[in-house]
């Protein structure tokens, strides 16, 4: 049966843990979704957000089994947190699970040429800079055996309320008195000079970038996580820079808002979209 023709139906998932990959001797677990019965489906990586501080590969559950039971495999990744891990450490470790599902989706007989990624806050700008610099040398460092010519460079692309401009965030969270967000700010980036060279904004802006994937971007209006123009100005310099993105916006909606309440109307048309875009970029 043919990923493609059946995407939009549900299917049965399976569910299973697996590592893939260590960090020094620690190992890096991801939760596996995919769907029964099928062959040559998509497949993608699930970066959660948290602070870059927190949660893990169970935050995005209720999206991801929904995407798998419309057939797309979901990788949800584990990794390595702030304050113990900062900058660049996560990177490192989604890069490496991106080029872990590449090499490996087909022993479960999913199509290796067809991977995307799905993160949502900090976890899409994890993801956004895997986007932007698949091969940078820092990023791609944990070695993956027996695919050395396998990049984290992506088919496709969903992000949910990203933290796409970590420094504009930062200057927010200081004038407003966040003190918790600047603190996993701190934690994470160390110095405001680190948090300006990781930023997603400022890559495309600068022509760093190239050859961008199709993209997603989902973002609830009364999020007060992010700068209110943060989503625009991207999109914008993404579209500059040659990639082909929509912006969907929900109106009243907060950060996390699919996470907070998945079953919401908002939450069901959002996660609707996403399953019809990844259709739409892998039929």
């Amino acid at each position: 049966m043919s990923a493609n023709s059946e995407l939009s139906e549900k299917h049965e998932v399976i569910v299973e843990d697996i590592e893939y990959g260590r960090a020094g001797h620690a190992p890096l677990l991801g939760r596996l979704y995919r769907p029964r019965g099928l062959t040559g489906f998509p497949s993608m990586v699930d970066v959660h957000g948290g602070a870059w501080t927190a949660n893990d590969r169970l935050q995005n559950a209720a999206m991801d089994h929904v995407i798998a039971s419309a057939g797309t495999a979901v990788l949800a990744l584990d990794f390595r947190l702030a304050p113990a891990s900062p900058y660049p450490a996560s990177v490192m470790d989604v890069n490496l699970g991106i080029r872990w599902l590449k090499a490996n989706i087909g022993r479960w007989g999913g199509n290796a040429a067809c991977v995307g990624g799905l993160g949502t806050s900090s976890g899409g700008h994890q993801l956004w800079l895997n986007v932007l610099r698949p091969r940078d040398i820092r990023y791609a460092a944990h070695k993956l055996a027996d695919a050395e010519d396998v990049d984290a460079s992506l088919g496709f692309v969903v992000v949910c309320w990203p933290i796409s401009d970590p420094v504009a965030r930062y200057k927010m969270a200081r004038e407003t008195g966040n003190e918790r967000l600047v603190k996993n700010h701190d934690a994470y980036f160390l110095t405001e000079a680190v948090m300006a060279e990781a930023n997603p904004q400022t890559i495309l802006e600068s022509g760093e970038a190239r050859n961008l994937p199709p993209a997603l971007l989902i973002q609830g209006t009364a999020d007060n996580n992010v700068t209110p123009d943060m989503a625009d100005r991207f999109v914008a310099a993404y579209a500059k820079a040659g990639g082909q993105i929509s912006l969907r916006k929900f109106e009243g909606q907060p950060h996390t808002f699919i996470v907070q309440n998945p079953t919401s109307a908002a939450s069901v048309e959002a996660i609707g979209l996403i399953v019809q875009f990844i259709r739409d970029q892998t039929r």
